[in-house]
């Protein structure tokens, strides 16, 4: 288990401009990011056991997570 936060800065190395561009220009893709930011603080915080969740909440959570980055990749990429 890791307890190292998946910024996406640290996700897509960069493509910082490319994300600041479209999160203002895609209102969809704004959703994404703050949608991802939350999930993965919700998952770094169970890492850490700041917040204690059960495996299966865990693994939810990073399914999810997951799920949200797969959707900004295929933005990134069109």
């Amino acid at each position: 288990m890791s307890n190292t936060p998946h910024t996406l800065q640290a996700e897509f190395p960069g493509e910082t401009v490319k994300l600041s561009a479209l999160k203002v220009s895609n209102a969809h893709f704004a959703k994404l990011l703050t949608e991802y930011d939350a999930v993965n603080d919700k998952v770094h915080r169970s890492e850490t056991r700041i917040d204690l969740l059960s495996e299966a909440e865990e693994a939810a959570l990073r399914k999810q997570r997951s799920h949200i980055k797969d959707e900004i990749a295929r933005m990134l990429r069109d």
